[in-house]
């Protein structure tokens, strides 16, 4: 995301689209009751509106400015709905207009108060660049190749080799040493049209020395970090985003942040020392000034509004903000996200026990 213009007397800043991720990162920002404005395409009627037959409708670029009734997010969009309240001429103020936030669109976004955990994300989102980090995770038999995303990760690509599992160790071999080639193959692949800075290879017992004998192009073994896992897919890859071994390459990543801070907070749960979890038991320790920071997923943040209930929970998180609390929107894509879904999406470590 692209910083344009931001006036802070006027609560004003004006944003760039640059890449999907920016759209998770803008749906964190925007809440109901803000403005958003921007050029937009909108159905225009002409000619006489008395005379049906000498009217027609065009689509036409014009300028907007909409006040946030509602958002609705997926990977890969984001719409913007709302009442205008600023337009030309040709559009009627009041009526319902819906911005499609896509990757080059560029909107100016305005709130009664901009909070620090907004604006982090909005630095975040400004200063992070595309991710260049493939993990791939293997045994003898299986691999999967994913690319480290800002809000996750993208499974590339998953194949099975043609092992035998039974009868001649010689062929056994070959087989093995195919599935090699073929791993090489694909990471070479990647490497280039990805221009992958790092690639994490991880496997269970010996497989990973196996492939790095195999390996002769020196360029991508000065990119590869080895590392162990116990599984292959998708468990395998959300265990290698927590092993030591990688997490130098990955500390400046979001995904491996949040990660490591749901695990963290469950640490803290297993001693029932520092956290608590649940809406009822966070606004609680938000409310006895006892919380140093909240974790929420964007999971439980989209399904409040859905339901018409974010109200109280964006009265929390700002009521966070100015306790100088932070504010962590953890990705429900990856497994720590999973994992604090399932303690119901909120929880909040401390900085003193609240019950002893």
């Amino acid at each position: 995301m692209k910083i344009l213009h931001s006036n802070i007397k006027k609560c004003e800043y004006k944003l760039q689209i640059q890449t999907l991720d920016d759209l998770w990162y803008l749906s964190q920002v925007i809440d109901v009751g803000d403005t958003v404005k921007g050029k937009t395409i909108r159905k225009i009627k002409t000619g006489s509106s008395s005379d049906e037959t000498s009217s027609s409708v065009i689509r036409k670029p014009v300028f907007i400015s909409i006040e946030v009734e509602k958002l609705a997010y997926t990977k890969d969009s984001l719409r913007i709905l709302g009442r205008i309240n600023e337009a030309s001429e040709e559009v009627s103020k009041g009526e319902h207009h819906s911005f499609n936030v896509e990757e080059q669109t560029t909107i100016t976004v305005i709130k009664p108060k901009w909070y620090k955990y907004q604006l982090d994300k909005l630095k975040e989102a400004a200063e992070q660049k595309d991710t260049h980090i493939l993990v791939c995770v293997f045994d003898r038999e299986e691999a999967t190749l994913s690319l480290i995303k800002k809000y996750g990760f993208e499974i590339l690509t998953e194949f099975t080799g043609n092992v035998q599992k039974k009868g001649d160790l010689t062929k056994l071999n070959k087989l093995s040493l195919n599935f090699y080639e073929e791993i090489i193959n694909k990471l070479k692949d990647y490497a280039v049209r990805l221009n992958i800075n790092h690639i994490v290879l991880a496997s269970p017992a010996f497989f990973k020395e196996d492939l790095m004998k195999e390996l002769k192009d020196q360029e991508l073994k000065k990119k590869i970090i080895l590392a162990t896992c116990n599984a292959v897919g998708k468990n395998g890859i959300n265990e290698v985003l927590k092993r030591p071994e990688v997490k130098e390459v990955l500390k400046q990543e979001r995904t491996a942040k949040e990660i490591n801070l749901v695990e963290k907070l469950l640490s803290e749960i297993s001693k029932q020392a520092l956290a608590v979890y649940g809406l009822k038991e966070t606004k609680e320790a938000v409310e006895a000034g006892a919380a140093e920071s909240i974790l929420i997923t964007d999971k439980f943040i989209f399904t409040r509004r859905e339901e018409n209930k974010f109200q109280e929970v964006d009265k929390l998180l700002k009521q966070t903000d100015g306790m100088k609390g932070e504010v962590n929107v953890i990705s429900s894509e990856h497994e720590g996200g999973k994992k604090l879904d399932g303690l119901g999406g909120i929880a909040a470590l401390l900085r003193y026990k609240l019950h002893y």
